[in-house]
């Protein structure tokens, strides 16, 4: 299925990475779904307005509000979601350095739980509520977004990356167990992107530090990240799933 006539579904879409995605999909032509949750609903409407996508609150975490999400798209484009980008997250996650962030003798489970919440629930929701429209167009694409800390730990954040990490376990299974459907299930995962809400409070010498060590001297955007993320969704992509794409400048080569 070519991009322009997909109907996406990007999670926690209202900015930063979701925002750039959304944005790149609609420039190809494909119907975007802008989720949020936390949000202003007025702003939402006037940026959905802006880019002509449909906007509609849902916690990620509610199989109530994503089912129910899922069935006003389909009403209000008239077919299935045919791609579904898990990006939101939960609890306004921040990147703030080495100072900032919880350490062993001070992190909870709680910390973990939220970050296990927002990724793998709302990824095990998204994934559920698609899976009928799915089977009924014999097509699917999932592209679930990771991290590249689960594989160089610059700043070691344990909840956020064990998080991620699951998530990744969680890509892989499904594309094992959705492939027959016509499903592919792939991540993109990003490093530091300059710059996001999450990244705005990360001091400017870890931006320096990390572009000085990768290879394209540059730390990456989110615009980068979203042309990966049209990558696999795309007709190039069909026969890969279950992978998992890097995006950095090269500070992590797998």
């Amino acid at each position: 299925m070519k991009l322009s006539e997909q109907t996406v579904l990007v999670t926690g879409s209202s900015r930063g990475v979701g925002l750039a995605i959304a944005k790149a999909f609609r420039a190809e032509g494909a119907q975007v779904v802008l989720n949020y949750y936390k949000s202003d609903p007025t702003t939402m409407t006037s940026l959905a307005k802006e880019i002509d996508a449909f906007p509609f609150r849902a916690d990620v975490t509610s199989p109530e509000q994503i089912q129910a999400l899922f069935a006003a798209a389909e009403e209000h484009f008239h077919k299935p979601i045919t791609t579904v980008v898990n990006n939101a997250i939960i609890g306004g996650y921040e990147f703030n350095g080495d100072t900032g962030r919880y350490k062993i003798p001070d992190i909870s489970w709680s910390n973990f739980d939220t970050q296990l919440q927002g990724f793998l629930r709302g990824t095990l929701n998204t994934t559920q509520a698609a899976l009928s429209g799915f089977e009924k167009l014999g097509f699917g694409r999932i592209i679930n977004i990771g991290t590249n800390l689960f594989h160089h730990p610059v700043v070691p954040y344990h909840d956020y990356t064990a998080a991620k990490g699951a998530l990744l376990a969680f890509t892989r299974t499904c594309a094992a167990d959705l492939g027959p459907k016509g499903v592919t299930v792939n991540m993109v995962s990003g490093g530091l992107l300059q710059t996001t809400d999450a990244s705005a409070s990360t001091p400017q010498e870890v931006f320096e530090q990390i572009k000085a060590v990768t290879p394209l001297r540059k730390v990456a955007t989110p615009e980068d990240l979203a042309g990966v993320v049209l990558f696999f969704a795309s007709p190039w992509a069909d026969a890969v799933t279950g992978q998992e794409m890097i995006v950095d400048g090269g500070l992590v080569m797998r």
